[in-house]
């Protein structure tokens, strides 16, 4: 994923820093008129240096303890008395820690200056908006506290109080103090925004588990911190939209990508990487974070449509962490079930995903593929030639007129509106090449250019618009490319050797029976029935014959069956996808070894269909002719010639058994095609 895009805030108001007495500054900074020097350790006797106070120690007792408590009673709010002093340690983080007398008294004061520094610090633009909401239920605990040292301060001047006196009231705030001051200090060091600080905050609270008091209060300002938060995640999760300034959330937007990208990016990135989890999940959410992604991926989707769609008011709730039994999941569940029932809803009905997929299914599988035996007719000669030198506007020229003037009378394709939306296109590579399945591509591919020709490399594309294109998105695409490309060519195969049959059964009509014609009537049946029957097994129903399941039609029945109960739009992507991929490996397209033995069978076939107008030619001539040396050569040479061609594609047809045999271990339904094979290379 992209990096993000560094985020801007708000400058601190200048004010914030010349006036720290309205902001509780003057806590964290040493007053250049201070007494005490900061590199001192200070005693009672050190503090006479300033010719002001005397030591401590040249009062009585009564006294001492009264100027001690007022001087505690100072420092708990941060301010230095005449005996008790800040002192500074600056090191890799500055602290601050009180010196001098009852310093069973001082983490207090020190937790106090921890805190309200925090307070100050955490309330700028830059530090986020979970901070602020700490910094704010900080303060409020902060007011709290400074009321409880005016009330000490009150019974002090009554002449109430005592140092024992101040130290046991002191007690109940000492461990809550304490662990906020730790809670603080990890947070700062480490620089917690957002998710951090709220699992840090969760994960303190746990740990306190034997001091109710302490747990509620961390709770507490868990809960406090977490309202901005669920703020931002409520617009998420109701609306699908990302309220987040300072980039606190753990969903992360990727702004570079478009859902143009969908149609023309074959990673088909946008869907997985537009919006994604980041590392640091609040604890409280990681159990539902994916589906709180998918929530407000649904509704930007439908957003995106100009189709307004909004978690109505009725249905929305506040969403708190604490209490009600953790009320937000369920709220977050209900509306990422109103989400999902809508999309769906949306792209089957106004869009009709249906509609579009049996559409792709005609045409780029071959379902009814009439139309493509009149394409293949009116476009032999452009799809004869070489690659490089096709004209594919040529061919889309060849594709309209189709349409118009033959597919829409004839064919079932006039019953389909979207196929303007079909264009022609041509690789450049032989399938085999394009799968990755020759070792050295580059030779390979130069290979290609030089000898393939367009009825290798033809294929049909389609133009899919949002939001279809999350679904049937370019890579999808490309796997139906790949298929129509492996059943384009044993279509072609399959019509030059009807055309070959079709030559010998005018010679059967012409009583012409000599050995080498019946031998190549037998091998075109052969060769017939193996392409024949290899494309009834990818395209059509389970054969009778043979009982094995075809592949594409029982799969698209799973797949269609599974849309119709679908909940969400990436259950509808995940059966699209498995459907693709079961059929990919189905029609052979994934299993190299297999693959590469049907291009070698099919070359045969070819090759043979294109030598058969010369073999029967050759052969009729010679049992027209007197027997003679030169006609017995001949008729030696063609018989030799239709041998070979027996040879090779029996030994191709042959060899093609074992290694579906092989590969039947990994996939079962290769046994029931090797079955096959071997019985017609038995007949």
């Amino acid at each position: 994923m992209e990096p993000m895009t560094p985020i801007s805030c708000p400058t601190t108001p200048r004010w914030n820093q010349d006036r720290p007495f309205l902001t509780g500054r003057f806590h964290q900074e040493t007053r250049a008129s201070s007494r005490f020097d900061d590199s001192k350790r200070f005693t009672p006797d050190s503090s006479s240096n300033s010719g002001v106070d005397q030591a401590i120690g040249c009062y009585d007792t009564p006294v001492q303890e009264l100027i001690v408590i007022d001087d505690l009673l100072s420092a708990m709010v941060g301010i230095e008395g005449r005996y008790i002093s800040i002192k500074r340690f600056h090191g890799k983080e500055e602290s601050i820690a009180f010196q001098e007398l009852a310093k069973r008294i001082f983490p207090l004061c020190e937790c106090f200056l921890l805190i309200d520094q925090f307070v100050e610090s955490s309330s700028q633009f830059k530090n986020g908006l979970v901070n602020h909401a700490f910094a704010a239920a900080l303060r409020a605990l902060l007011l709290d506290y400074q009321a409880m040292v005016a009330q000490l301060e009150h019974q002090f001047r009554l002449g109430r109080l005592s140092l024992q006196g101040l130290w046991f009231y002191c007690q109940p705030m000492m461990g809550s103090m304490r662990a906020l001051a730790a809670v603080i200090h990890q947070a700062s060091a480490k620089n917690f925004v957002g998710s951090a600080v709220l699992n840090l905050l969760q994960s303190q609270a746990k740990a306190m588990a034997g001091d109710n008091s302490v747990r509620s209060l961390l709770e507490k300002m868990t809960e406090c911190a977490s309202n901005a938060y669920l703020s931002i995640l409520e617009r998420w999760v109701y609306e699908g939209i990302i309220d987040d300034p300072y980039g606190e959330f753990f969903i992360a937007e990727n702004r570079s990508l478009k859902k143009e990208s969908l149609s023309q990016d074959s990673t088909a990135k946008y869907w997985s990487q537009r919006y994604s989890l980041k590392e640091t999940i609040p604890g409280f959410l990681a159990n539902i974070a994916a589906t709180i992604l998918t929530t407000g991926k649904y509704l930007n989707v439908m957003r995106e449509c100009g189709h307004n769609v909004q978690v109505p008011i009725s249905e929305r709730s506040k969403l708190t962490i604490f209490g009600s039994n953790h009320h937000y999941l369920e709220c977050i569940k209900a509306a990422h079930e109103f989400a999902s029932k809508e999309l769906v809803s949306l792209i089957k009905d106004k869009y009709d995903l249906i509609g579009r997929l049996r559409s792709i299914k005609h045409y780029l599988l071959l379902d009814q593929g009439d139309f493509l035996v009149h394409f293949m007719d009116i476009a032999r000669d452009e799809l004869n030639k070489k690659v490089h030198g096709i004209s594919v506007e040529k061919l889309q020229v060849l594709w309209s007129a189709l349409f118009i003037y033959l597919a829409l009378r004839t064919t079932a394709a006039a019953a389909d509106p979207r196929h303007e939306d079909l264009t022609c296109c041509v690789d450049r590579a032989s399938l085999l090449t394009t799968l990755g399945m020759h070792k050295d591509s580059d030779s390979n591919s130069i290979e290609d250019l030089v000898s393939i020709t367009g009825l290798e490399t033809f294929s049909l594309s389609y133009k899919v618009q949002w939001p279809l294109s999350i679904v049937i998105s370019k890579k999808a695409l490309s796997k139906y490319q790949l298929i129509f490309r492996f059943l384009f060519h044993c279509k072609h195969v399959e019509r030059q050797l009807c055309g070959a049959w079709q030559i010998h059964q005018g010679i059967r009509s012409m009583n012409s029976n000599g050995t080498a014609i019946r031998r190549s009537s037998l091998l075109c049946r052969s060769m017939l029935k193996f392409i024949s029957s290899l494309l009834h097994y990818l395209t059509f129903e389970a054969s009778r014959e043979f009982s094995f399941s075809c592949v594409l039609e029982p799969n698209w029945h799973v797949m269609h069956d599974r849309l119709q109960s679908t909940k969400s739009v990436d259950e509808v992507i995940q059966h699209h996808d498995f459907f693709l991929d079961k059929c990919l490996r189905g029609c052979l397209l994934l299993l190299p070894d297999v693959l590469k033995k049907m291009e070698k069978l099919k070359s045969v076939c070819l090759q043979y269909a294109a030598a058969t107008q010369w073999l029967i030619s050759s052969s009729i001539d010679i049992n027209s002719q007197p027997h003679s040396q030169k006609t017995m050569i001949r008729d030696a040479t063609v018989t030799e010639s239709i041998f070979n061609f027996e040879r090779e594609f029996n030994s191709e047809l042959q060899s093609l058994g074992p290694v579906l045999s092989k590969g039947s271990q990994a996939e079962p339904y290769l046994t029931h095609l090797s079955q096959w094979i071997l019985g017609v290379s038995k007949e």
